[in-house]
């Protein structure tokens, strides 16, 4: 097979992760692959890894990216693909113009990454020969907003890497070294929150419980904070001010070590809002050996349903949640089970899908 991946960028994110993940597959069992994108920071490893990458910015939400597609059309003509998957929107949008300037068209497979809102903007995932949704609650929500049939739709979850996300036991000197860089956390119960800095993230909820338990616990709040965000961390540092927490939180920004940290951890949180289209630091963590707690909704219920159940918290209940982590760390005993949301049956689920359609 010759399979075309579109998407935005390809910087830090899930989206991306999932085509890299993806595209080493497919070079690894005998396919081709091949990704256009505004380039970034992982193009050198999708190229190691034996794709070509094509560079166009068709990751750009303005009216002038549309006239992209004769250019994208030229590149799927030389391409000649056997399958065009879309990831994002915009890119999506330009490629629904470009097949149709196009006699001979490859089938067109998209993936419901999240819970799109502007319907009528979002509409172009949906114009295509079928989609992907990374969770049943994606997929009923494709299903009310977009009509999508069921037979148009297979539910793949996302995976994480078990080569990066084990149990494998903590290096003695990267201990060492984040006691050395965080040291209040020494001998701390250690509650765990990976999160870009965003109000529906739930991260007042995590300082809020912070301030009701005892000074034996400790909080770290491990995600970046964009521009656009600085004003909420105001909101957020005046909030722990008030509460007189000031000592059981950490704010640790962005980092590349967040396996250990999952490790290191005694609970890992999920505490957004709204639901989570799936929620991959859940599994992440759990990969980990470690302990989730999350509201019981969206992607949150179907991966702690399925992996650990005792951590789910009926939403918005602050004593319950209070009493779940309190039980949760006096029950040493229990353990997560084995997380079956692997890189592995993602993109096997996802072949054996492009097949398929091939086939039919």
């Amino acid at each position: 097979m010759k399979i075309l991946q579109l998407l935005p960028e390809l910087n830090i994110g899930g989206v991306e992760r999932g085509t890299i993940d993806l595209a080493k597959i497919l070079v690894e069992e005998g396919h081709k692959s091949f990704v256009i994108s505004n380039g970034g920071r992982l193009v050198s490893q999708l190229e190691k890894n034996g794709s070509s990458h094509v560079s166009m910015p068709i990751h750009k939400k303005s009216l002038k990216t549309f006239f992209l597609s004769s250019e994208l059309a030229k590149h799927i003509e030389d391409i000649s693909p056997d399958i065009v998957h879309v990831r994002s929107r915009m890119p999506a949008w330009v490629n629904f113009f470009a097949l149709k300037k196009l006699k001979n068209k490859p089938i067109c497979v998209s993936t419901f990454h999240g819970l799109y809102s502007f319907p009528t903007y979002s509409q172009v995932m949906s114009f295509t020969d079928h989609s992907i949704a990374i969770s049943e609650t994606v997929k009923e929500y494709m299903q009310l907003k977009y009509k999508i049939p069921n037979e148009k739709i297979t539910v793949i979850p996302r995976g994480c890497d078990m080569n990066i996300f084990n149990n494998n036991p903590l290096d003695k000197e990267w201990i060492i070294s984040f006691l050395k860089q965080f040291p209040s956390v020494a001998n701390k119960k250690i509650l765990t929150m990976p999160t870009r800095i965003t109000r529906w993230k739930g991260v007042d909820t995590f300082v809020k419980l912070l301030s009701q338990l005892d000074d034996t616990f400790i909080g770290l709040i491990v995600g970046p904070v964009s521009k656009s965000k600085k004003r909420y961390l105001k909101e957020l540092k005046f909030l722990i001010a008030k509460l007189k927490c000031e000592n059981k939180i950490i704010f640790t920004d962005s980092r590349n070590d967040i396996s250990n940290i999952y490790k290191f951890s005694d609970l890992v949180f999920n505490l957004s809002s709204s639901p989570e289209p799936f929620g991959r630091t859940m599994i992440e963590a759990i990969s980990c050996g470690t302990k989730v707690v999350a509201w019981d909704h969206g992607g949150a219920n179907e991966i702690l349903s399925t992996l650990f159940p005792e951590g789910l918290v009926k939403l918005n209940d602050a004593i319950q949640l209070q009493d779940t982590v309190e039980n949760l760390i006096k029950n040493k005993d229990l353990q997560t089970s084995e997380n079956i949301f692997t890189v592995s049956r993602m993109t096997s689920e996802t072949i054996d899908l492009y097949s398929k359609l091939l086939k039919n």
